[in-house]
């Protein structure tokens, strides 16, 4: 999966079948918040988006940020997949 980070619109890319997806964010001290998850109507492909936010955890440890998650689809990714709660800053509880 290519992911693009388009910094001007502040949010990350991909595409699948030609639909674009992508996910809005905001940074704030070393700190990444992701506000905004934007699918193409009555996109249910749940495997495709748990892979675009584990490709976007990655990119977060390679760069030190931490993840704020705002969005519950984030905060659920986060309780489903453990292995990236280190990424939560400290407080952040879900």
């Amino acid at each position: 999966m290519e992911i693009k980070d388009n910094t001007f619109s502040r949010q990350f890319e991909t595409y699948l079948e030609d639909q674009l997806i992508t996910l809005e964010y905001s940074f704030q001290e070393k700190k990444i918040f992701l506000t905004r998850l934007n699918l193409p109507d009555n996109f249910e492909n749940e495997a495709f988006i748990t892979a675009f936010l584990k490709e976007i955890m990655q990119i977060a440890i390679d760069n030190k940020w931490k993840v704020v998650p705002i969005l519950p689809k984030i905060a659920s990714f986060f309780r489903k997949n453990s292995v990236y709660k280190e990424l939560l800053p400290p407080g952040i509880r879900l």
